[in-house]
């Protein structure tokens, strides 16, 4: 196993972004087929999706590498530049989507996991957030039956992970997005719910 010292953390923004959007979207495929995610992706799909965080000058992307490699990254944008579906439950309940800085999606690979990387994920968006002039961060995260068939024997969710970071979980806060399980023949919608944080 490579020595964790050896994973570096790199912040990009703007045009820099698509340099790596190959790699992210091949660990998004990767990762994403794992529970809770279930989700049966797509390389040019992803690629299309990625691309725009390069357009955006306020949007970032956190990479880890080993050596070259890129091993993990991390990605946000403003809550306001995001798809309306997420924008809507925040203007439902009255907070305005342009206080607040969305994290999107985490991937790392598996081989390593459990050596601090999604801290110095959380870490380096929030320090981004705060140079943007953001004091208020969110992301969404999907939820599933705990009798729900492929789920892990033992799996344990991120919620103390996340609630250690001074995140709290917002049931006012719901939205529902669609994706094509594993093993399923067409896409289907699934409930997402926010967690919140504020400086």
């Amino acid at each position: 196993m490579t020595p964790a010292g050896a994973v570096r953390l790199e912040t990009l923004a703007g045009a820099a972004i698509m340099a790596v959007v190959p790699d992210l979207a091949r660990l998004r495929v990767a990762v994403f087929r794992d529970w809770p995610y279930l989700y049966d992706g797509d390389d040019a799909y992803e690629r299309r999706y990625l691309a725009k965080y390069a357009g955006m000058a306020d949007a970032t992307v956190v990479v880890a590498r080993d050596g070259e490699r890129v091993v993990g990254a991390s990605t946000a944008l403003p809550l306001a530049k995001a798809e309306a579906d997420m924008r809507a439950p925040f203007r439902a309940v009255g907070l305005d989507p342009r206080d607040w800085y969305y994290f999107g999606e985490s991937v790392l690979d598996a081989a390593y996991r459990g050596r601090g990387i999604g801290v110095a994920f959380f870490q380096a968006r929030e320090a981004r957030a705060a140079a943007l002039g953001y004091r208020r961060t969110t992301f969404c995260a999907v939820e599933r039956p705990d009798d729900h068939r492929l789920r892990p024997p033992g799996y344990v969710p991120l919620d103390a992970f996340w609630t250690k970071r001074g995140y709290v979980r917002r049931a006012d806060l719901r939205a529902r997005f669609s994706w094509r399980d594993i093993g399923e023949a067409a896409e289907t919608s699934h409930p997402m719910v926010f967690w919140t944080r504020q400086r």
